[in-house]
């Protein structure tokens, strides 16, 4: 009996240095299933929708683009405001003029980097690029 007892001990003081070491193990928890994560929202005002013909209007065509110049005042004295945007390629190959009559002007005029859409009949401009002679204008600040 007195050799169990022994035994017992022995096996209750385990094997080693006699101290009361403890290791940590590490383990991986993956997180529980669920809803994948939510994604950002962009930040800042929804972009600028492109401008649609209106019904009736023969050779309509619309852009959408970043205004590169702005002509303020006109040189005839019409009030009407000329602005240059890339896209569309209706005057030259990656840019359009568009021709605002003084009745559709926006309050505030676009400056340049400002994203503008217009729509309208195509004709040519006083130096006989085809450009368009808006019907419909909106600009969004940049």
């Amino acid at each position: 009996m007195r050799r169990v007892a022994v035994a017992a001990a022995l096996a209750l003081a385990g094997c080693g240095g006699g101290g009361d070491e403890r290791t940590a193990t590490t383990q991986r928890v993956s997180p529980p299933p669920g809803p994948p994560p939510e994604r950002p929202r962009p930040v800042g005002p929804k972009p600028l929708e492109r401008a649609r013909c209106p019904a009736g209007i023969v050779r309509c065509r619309s852009v959408r683009g970043v205004a590169v110049f702005v002509q303020r005042v006109d040189p005839d004295g019409d009030g009407d405001l000329h602005v240059v945007v890339t896209g569309g390629s209706i005057s030259a190959p990656g840019v359009t003029s568009i021709d605002v009559a003084a009745d559709l002007r926006p309050r505030r005029d676009p400056q340049v980097g400002d994203v503008v859409t217009a729509a309208g009949q195509v004709q040519p401009g006083s130096a006989r690029q085809p450009q368009v002679h808006a019907s419909v204008f909106r600009v969004q600040p940049r």
